[in-house]
């Protein structure tokens, strides 16, 4: 099942950016079903700016646990397999870059 594709851009329009920030339903649901699925840890952190408490999914408690057992991995280790957004488009546009080349 192939859904249509998003183009992800900010949403100017204040009252049409609430409505979009009130479907985090979804995005939780899916952070529930890879955290099953898959047997991995996943935990999802919303701030939102017009509502003053955060969103954590599946709950607080083991998303703290997490977070602990992340801080206990060497600084080395954590590092490893992160990215930032500054590292994922360079990427992008080294990759695009070795297209257009070809």
């Amino acid at each position: 099942m192939i859904g249509n594709k998003v183009e992800l851009a900010y949403v100017t329009n204040d009252s049409a950016r609430k409505a979009t920030l009130k479907k985090k339903k979804g995005l939780m649901k899916k952070v529930s079903e890879l955290s099953t699925l898959c047997d991995v840890k996943a935990y999802a952190i919303m701030y939102n700016p017009y509502d003053s408490k955060l969103e954590v999914c599946p709950s607080p408690l083991g998303a703290q646990h997490v977070l602990a057992d992340f801080k206990r991995i060497p600084e080395i280790e954590q590092g490893k397999k992160m990215v930032n957004q500054e590292s994922v488009l360079l990427q992008r546009i080294t990759k695009a870059t070795d297209q257009l080349k070809k």
